[in-house]
């Protein structure tokens, strides 16, 4: 299972260390593999990279001030358009 957490990455942030801790421990308790990888906010101002979500499973906003709003919004789009779960905190 793939899933993407669209947000800026602070390794100094608790609920950014919870955030993946919490998908390794799901993953854990299902028996399941899985692979996070977190995407920048501003990354997904540009159309062209917003086509990359299309690859994942599920979607999941991160806490926290994104650097960019719009990207986030975009990134909610293409997951609410494609039918792909999103989770956002």
């Amino acid at each position: 299972m793939k899933i993407a957490v669209i947000g800026d990455y602070d390794q100094n942030r608790p609920s950014h260390i919870a955030t993946y801790e919490a998908v390794q421990h799901t993953a854990a308790s299902l028996s399941k593999e899985l692979f996070v990888q977190w995407i920048p906010s501003k990354s997904l101002e540009a159309d062209d990279n917003l086509a990359q979500l299309r690859n994942f499973d599920g979607v999941w906003g991160a806490p926290g001030v994104p650097d960019s709003s719009l990207g986030v919004i975009n990134g909610i789009q293409v997951a609410r358009e494609t039918a792909i779960p999103y989770l956002g905190t």
